[in-house]
């Protein structure tokens, strides 16, 4: 059997577990620089505000019903998530961490000795009570019927007590009749509204569709998550991976026109990607960089990517920086006021296994240079030692109007209690 943990309205969640006010009440969460909604609570939803509501838009809204108004913290989502994580490796050694909020738990054999829903129970209170985040739980044979369990589950909290099993064929297609084609674990909006075309409404009748015709008209993806459907485990756990790509993008507080302001910005970020490379033992082979104007702002529009193949495998800053430039060169045009920027790392590879270049590599002395700085920064203070082509003063600071203190992870914001009024 397998099972899903899911976390509900995590973020939101988490800001009321260090802020009793905010129970049953409308909360959200914004994303970085408070551009759009990320997270809402029930009472949120229920005012009509959809997922990825941008903040501008709704203010009125939110001052209107009193709606409370909480930047990201990601710090203390993460705290939150590990020690959340750390719960359920109590139950199984089997689990993949499937996002910041969800798992999936392999229970082999357990529902031949154990009580599976007497389990259920007890994740979902020990998280409760250990951590404060009310949980959905969700059981099924496969990890696609898990899925569908744990959305059972969250949809009638109060008849199931948060918790679903598909324990029966019976259940199974009962589930399957209900979840509506686009909620489908790994259908996206353009098939499900190709599926819909076709008259299948559901996700019972993806399941009816033939194997030949599922290889034919779509892919192999398709074709096991019908097998996930009709019961047969083909998906199994996965392990933590390195990221495929690496990317560092950020939005400027103003239209900035300056070139060396928008230069300064793209080496920070390519710096920035290449600790990160490093810090999973990684190389790039691809770098990509774009920028692009307002498009909030009636004006006329410009937004280019640039992809430019490195000499050598690397995730040296250095050589990031310099290849960065190189792409920002070639897309930046003058006369326009840009807004956002980035650089993407692609094409990653094992640090351990780099494939040499007789005629054309990096200079030896970079790898040491750049564990140097990595061991400083980490000793002194995240960015302290930078590339000479940084701006030494500019630190990047998101908008955060609405930020709460890190109570988890910052010795000097953790809650005090004043016992004189115990």
């Amino acid at each position: 059997m397998y099972a899903l943990i899911d976390c509900n309205n995590f973020y939101v969640s988490c800001e009321r577990i260090f802020n009793p006010n905010l129970s049953n009440r409308p909360v959200v969460v914004l994303s970085n620089n408070d551009g759009c909604v990320i997270s809402r609570s029930e009472e949120a939803k229920k005012l009509g505000v959809p997922m990825g509501a941008p903040f501008y838009q709704y203010k009125n809204l939110f001052h209107k019903n009193h709606v409370k108004i909480h930047s990201s913290n990601y710090a203390l989502y993460a705290d939150m998530s590990e020690r959340v994580m750390n719960i359920l490796y109590k139950y199984t050694p089997d689990i993949e961490v499937y996002s910041i909020d969800e798992s999936f738990l392999k229970f082999n054999g357990y529902d031949s000795f154990f009580n599976i829903e007497l389990i259920a129970h007890q994740i979902k209170q020990e998280i409760l009570k250990g951590v404060g985040i009310p949980t959905c739980v969700g059981f099924a044979p496969t990890k696609a019927l898990a899925k569908v369990a744990n959305r059972i589950a969250k949809k009638f909290p109060k008849e199931l007590n948060g918790i679903y099993i598909i324990d029966s064929e019976k259940k199974r297609i009962k589930a399957l009749k209900w979840l509506a084609i686009e909620d489908v674990w790994g259908i996206g909006k353009q098939l499900a509204a190709r599926l819909r075309f076709m008259n299948i409404n559901n996700a019972y009748d993806f399941t009816q569709l033939s194997d030949q015709y599922i290889r034919k008209e779509f892919s192999v993806v398709e074709l096991r998550l019908k097998k996930e459907l009709l019961g047969e485990s083909v998906l199994k756990l996965e392990d933590i991976k390195n990221k495929k790509n690496i990317a560092t993008t950020r939005s400027f507080e103003h239209d900035e026109k300056d070139f060396e302001f928008v230069k300064e910005r793209i080496i920070t970020f390519a710096s920035v990607c290449g600790e990160k490379l490093r810090k999973q033992n990684s190389n790039a082979n691809l770098i990509s960089i774009f920028i692009q104007t307002n498009p909030q702002k009636e004006t006329l529009q410009y937004r280019r990517t640039v992809v430019l193949k490195l000499p050598f495998a690397t995730n040296s800053s250095i050589t990031l920086a310099k290849y960065a430039i190189k792409g920002l060169e070639q897309i930046y045009k003058e006369g326009f006021a840009y807004k956002r920027a980035g650089v993407v790392v692609s094409g990653i590879t094992d640090a351990n296994h780099k494939q040499l270049n007789l005629f054309n590599d990096e200079n030896s002395r970079h790898s040491q240079l750049m564990k140097t700085i990595d061991g400083l920064n980490r000793k002194i203070g995240q960015h302290k030692i930078k590339l000479a082509a940084q701006d030494l003063e500019r630190t990047w600071k998101m908008r955060q109007e609405h930020l709460s203190k890190n109570y988890t992870t910052d010795i000097n914001q953790i809650i005090e209690i004043d016992l004189n009024l115990a």
